[in-house]
């Protein structure tokens, strides 16, 4: 199996989600940006705890009583680092969708020129 490396990873997401943010106004681009980069961050992050935990699972069990069970720390900050990007990601998406629903199309424009005139 081939494994990117964690600055690939990061570099990846980075590029993935400026690419995305480049429509927005320059305001909110900037003010977004350290959002952008933890996501980047914890994308990474994640990255190699999951081939760590392809390795270990996420749970070690006792190895004459598999009723004994403890979870590795690595799944504990795997699972805390999922949150924080899950919030991360759906507060770009919030910054993203009010751009987008501000900008005005062509039909918006359409309706505005049009509005009040009547055959």
């Amino acid at each position: 199996m081939n494994f990117l490396d964690k600055k690939d990873v990061f570099h990846k997401e980075l590029l993935k989600l400026q690419n995305i943010f480049q429509k927005v106004e320059p305001d909110k681009a900037d003010m977004v940006q350290g959002l952008i980069e933890d996501a980047a961050f914890l994308k990474s992050e994640n990255y190699e705890l999951r081939k760590k935990l392809a390795i270990t699972g996420m749970i070690k069990f006792h190895p004459t009583n598999p009723d004994l069970q403890k979870p590795v720390e690595a799944s504990k900050q795997y699972l805390k680092n999922v949150n924080a990007y899950a919030v991360v990601i759906k507060t770009l998406n919030g910054v993203l969708m009010k751009s987008i629903i501000e900008d005005d199309d062509e039909f918006d424009k359409f309706i505005r020129e049009n509005a009040g005139s009547s055959d």
